[in-house]
């Protein structure tokens, strides 16, 4: 993998290396093509042994111990032997995330055993306590940190063994444990001591579905010990988890988050406390209303001084990105959120609640879950991903995600589309849950226009410029926002790399990232020594267009609808300049429709240049599964239109042939 700036956060890459610049949705990327297949070994000697691990977890072993108050203590004991340099870089600080308002956490143990023999003991001066990265600058959150201890002297063959112990005093409690896998550990162990008062069953994945339980006697109170072990006999997937399908059982064997699911929790017991807070403040303080009444004195309709309100809560309320629930949902006074300048995600989240309040406008917190499964046996904080608001104007809801800080007012991202939402102040005493809606505030296009030319070296230089609205415009605003402007060419590079375009990227210029009310632009400059070989007769050279990402065809036993994303209508336009006495044949334009989507193209030449252009509009969001053959057809012609090229030739036949246009323009 190509090595990328370490500017740009984990999150952010992961979007912008997924990036086709003309995909609506990660799956219009089109997947690489696959290499080609390595003969067969001639024998068992020959064969190539697997890659070695850096290093192998031969020991997990982790046990929880719940009190019957909700106070847990959680231990895991680990043995890693280290195999190479890689892994003894990779063990040489452990960092666990706790917050201590509510949690403690201690190494008991930490000690290498040399290969060579000896051991060592880490001393107490090589475990630091430090605050989060995210809230360095955050004072108000200085509670959420990390600790770590630094491991020195660790070499391939050493092994590693230590004991963390983490003590929670949050009521009521969730447990959740995802399995090894990989081969990564050789011997796992999970258990949970619970107060049979306390009846949370498990929740299991096929992973996990076999367990021991047993039951004591402990102090004039009875408790239960669930235990997990791998390897064991029963690893063997059973049937409904061979075929993938999920069969409830007693213990209910589903599809959680996390492989085992313990919880006391019901989603009343945690929405409850954080309306209660919400409840607590007032909206009506002075600070609040104040800056209300500055930004929207001037503004006429209500759903403008909503729009006028998140602009600001989303662009001027730097986020702290913390995942939700860091803070235990403690929220800050919103008065102080707007005198700080910053704030979690559920802080921006009330401080809008209760500034779209003061002006009469209902934009109530919703928090976000990873799936509808979340919801059935419990509630497990962990399955919550984000929150957002939901405005209830004239003309139906409006999602608004603040955290993004770029967003245009109504977009949502794309991964919190369709997904479940909690409301922590439902419309109606029936309603709590809510489908995040599926709309753009605005129609999907996208514009790329590539003005280039070839000299007589074979040096091609271009100017490029896009223009967006929709899911890769929101990608973009977020790559450009979070990166110095001494940044924005390794972007561009990016950017440019994945719509093929090799070369050396400058004089790079975007539109401004908190405009958000016109299409995100950007422009850049690319050059490519020897890009075209004169020497070769003829030249053949693509069409200089990024390739139209479209969603894979479904397989023979595709069932279901055929998600084609989001409706976007996209445009491409080339003109490429050519030396002087240059012979061009083009391709054949090709045009394609249907009731879901449409495809043309067009190909040209004239004196001296070339130009090409593409549209290719996607009219509906999905098409039934019965007709597959015909999406089939469609792509494949799209396809084939892409892989045509131009042939160029110079010389003596481009000579001939350019007299011929000269005389024939004469007469």
């Amino acid at each position: 993998m190509r090595q990328l700036p370490d500017f740009l956060s984990p999150r952010l890459l992961r979007g912008l290396i997924l990036l086709c610049t003309f995909s609506a949705l990660p799956a219009r990327c089109r997947e690489p093509a696959p290499s080609a297949p390595k003969p067969a070994p001639k024998s068992a000697e020959v064969s190539e042994k697997a890659p070695e691990l850096p290093a192998q977890i031969e020991l997990l072993e982790t046990r929880v111990r719940v009190e019957a108050n909700g106070d847990s203590r959680k231990e895991v004991h680990t043995r890693v032997h280290i195999n190479n340099e890689l892994g003894a870089r990779q063990f040489a600080r452990l960092s666990f995330d706790y917050n201590r308002s509510f949690q403690q956490i201690e190494f008991p143990l930490v000690r290498i055993t040399h290969a060579g023999g000896g051991t060592v003991e880490i001393l107490p001066s090589a475990i630091s306590d430090q605050p989060n990265p995210a809230v360095v600058n955050a004072p108000a959150y200085q509670d959420v940190r990390v600790k770590s201890v630094r491991i020195l002297g660790l070499a391939p063959g050493d092994t590693l063994e230590y004991r963390t112990v983490t003590r929670n005093s949050s009521h009521p409690f969730f447990i959740s444990h995802d399995v090894a896998r990989d081969n990564l550990v050789s011997e796992e162990l999970f258990e949970v001591n619970l107060p049979s008062v306390r009846k949370a069953a498990p929740i299991t994945s096929c992973a996990a579905r076999t367990f021991k339980t047993t039951e004591s006697e402990e102090d004039a109170s009875f408790r239960v010990l669930y235990q997990w072990k791998w390897p064991s006999i029963s690893d063997a997937p059973g049937k409904e988890c061979a075929s993938g399908k999920i069969a409830l059982a007693n213990p209910p064997i589903l599809a959680p988050q996390s492989d085992i699911v313990l919880t006391s929790l019901e989603w009343r017991d945690l929405v409850q406390p954080l309306k209660n807070s919400f409840g607590k403040f007032d909206p009506s303080a002075s600070a609040v209303k104040e800056k209300v009444q500055a930004l929207t004195s001037s503004v006429g309709t209500s759903e403008a001084k909503l729009k006028t309100l998140y602009d600001f809560v989303s662009q001027k309320i730097r986020t702290v990105d913390l995942p939700v629930g860091a803070t235990g949902f403690r929220l800050r006074d919103p008065a102080e959120v707007l005198a700080s300048g910053y704030g979690v995600p559920e802080d921006k989240s009330f401080l809008l609640f209760v500034m779209a309040s003061s002006i009469g406008v209902d934009a109530a917190p919703a928090l976000i879950l990873l799936s509808q499964s979340a919801l059935l046996h419990g509630a497990n904080p962990s399955a919550l991903t984000n929150i957002l608001n939901v405005a209830r104007l004239a003309t139906g809801p409006v999602w608004l995600d603040l955290s993004v800080e770029v967003a245009p007012f109504g977009m949502v991202r794309p991964e919190l589309r369709a997904k479940p939402a909690l409301l922590l102040y439902p419309p109606n005493d029936v309603q709590f849950l809510e489908k995040v809606s599926t709309a753009l505030p605005f129609a999907a296009t996208q514009r790329v226009n590539v003005d280039a030319a070839v000299t007589t070296d074979g040096t091609l230089s271009a100017k490029v410029r896009y223009s967006m609205r929709g899911d890769n415009e929101l990608l973009l605003r977020v790559a450009f926002h979070q990166s110095p402007k001494e940044k924005w060419k390794e972007v561009a590079q990016l950017l440019a790399l994945s719509d093929d375009f090799r070369g050396n990227v400058t004089n790079v210029t975007a539109s401004d990232p908190y405009a958000t009310e016109a299409p995100f632009t950007v422009e850049y400059e690319i050059t490519q020594p020897k890009f075209v070989d004169w020497s070769r007769k003829p030249v053949r050279i693509p069409a200089l267009l990024p390739q139209l990402g479209l969603p894979d065809p479904p397989g023979k036993t595709a069932s279901g609808a055929i998600d084609l994303g989001t409706p976007l209508d996209v445009e491409t336009h080339l003109t490429l300049h050519l030396p002087e006495g240059t012979a061009v044949r083009t391709p054949t334009g090709t045009s394609v429709e249907r009731d879901y989507a449409t495809f043309a193209s067009k190909y040209q030449a004239s004196s001296g240049a070339v130009t090409a252009s593409r549209h290719l509009d996607f009219l509906l969001r999905e098409i039934s599964a019965d007709r597959a053959a015909d999406y089939n057809t469609f792509v494949r012609a799209v396809q084939s239109d892409e892989a045509q090229e131009f042939t160029l030739e110079r010389g003596e036949v481009a000579s001939q042939q350019t007299r011929s246009e000269n005389s024939a323009k004469k007469n």
